[in-house]
């Protein structure tokens, strides 16, 4: 099992690859990105759980890097750790001023920075702010982005998103490959968000197989309509060539149905809240009664 996904945003071609041959041996999954927008672009990908993040890129420098991240909501969690040829007080300032969470200096001692990492990943672990397979926010994170939601002035939508069908999955293809849905569960819903959402939208994962979405968009009947229908095409991927073809598995001798998403929301628009729980309550409840592959939202006035 991973013990977390690493980013290295570093261009030095002898630096970046040394990093990611130790760091995949320790036994992490591993991404490098040589220019700044193409962290940024491979973190919208699959979000990591730690970024390693060179200052000076030939693109924009790592402080605009964070910048970028620490600003967008979906990212804003992320551990980050700036790598630096420069021993400079007001670069470890500024750094840290902009939300980096540590500080290494070139040349460094790759055992430290292995320590810094796993302690970084582990604090998150510890805090429950992440979510182990996915890497997205999870627990603490979502109940704070919840309460901030409640004191919201502009309209917003709340989306609760559940994998049904997923306990014949797991059983039968094991945890490796329930872990993969995991991933790619968090990749479609991010795409969805970027081509329908804002950029103060927020992805969460409470765990297992229930993901949450607040989102801003104007749009947002389009942006639930487009989660179902791209997560169960794309989500056969995931079963054998047979199991796809007749459209269903057997488990326990019976048959089941493939995976779907179930999706349920609620809004802000005709209605007022004053707790969190009936935000999550009647979002499950209207995902309940919406069934699987379905949509229901409500706008109720209360």
């Amino acid at each position: 099992m991973s013990k977390g996904r690493i980013l290295v945003v570093e261009d030095d071609l002898d630096i970046s690859n040394m990093l990611r041959i130790y760091f995949t041996g320790q036994g992490y999954d591993v991404q490098v990105a040589p220019r700044g927008g193409d962290a940024l672009m491979l973190t919208r990908k699959q979000l990591p759980q730690l970024i390693v993040l060179d200052i000076m890129l030939p693109d924009m420098n790592g402080f605009d890097v964070c910048r970028e991240l620490r600003s967008t909501t979906r990212t804003s969690h992320i551990p980050i750790i700036f790598l630096t040829q420069k021993d400079e007080r007001a670069d470890k300032i500024a750094g840290l001023e902009l939300g980096a969470d540590d500080y290494v200096t070139k040349p460094f001692d790759i055992e430290e920075l292995k320590l810094r990492v796993k302690n970084r990943i582990d604090q998150a672990k510890r805090e429950q702010s992440t979510d182990p397979d996915s890497g997205l926010p999870s627990s603490q994170l979502i109940e704070e982005k919840l309460r901030n939601l409640i004191r919201e002035e502009k309209n917003w939508t709340y989306l609760d998103c559940k994998i049904t069908n997923s306990e014949p999955f797991k059983d039968i293809y094991g945890f490796v490959a329930w872990t993969e849905v995991q991933r790619f569960t968090a990749l479609v819903l991010g795409e969805i968000i970027d081509a329908h959402g804002t950029p103060e939208d927020f992805l969460g994962h409470p765990g297992n197989d229930n993901f949450i979405i607040m989102t801003y968009s104007t749009a947002a009947a389009d942006l639930e309509k487009a989660l179902i229908t791209k997560f169960n095409d794309d989500v056969q991927q995931h079963y054998s060539f047979i199991d796809r073809e007749r459209g269903k598995i057997i488990h326990e001798d019976k048959e089941k149905p493939l995976m779907q998403l179930a999706v349920g929301s609620v809004s802000n628009k005709n209605q007022r809240f004053s707790d969190i729980r009936e935000i999550t309550e009647l979002a499950a409840e209207v995902r309940r009664r919406g069934g699987a592959g379905q949509v229901g939202t409500i706008e109720t006035a209360w």
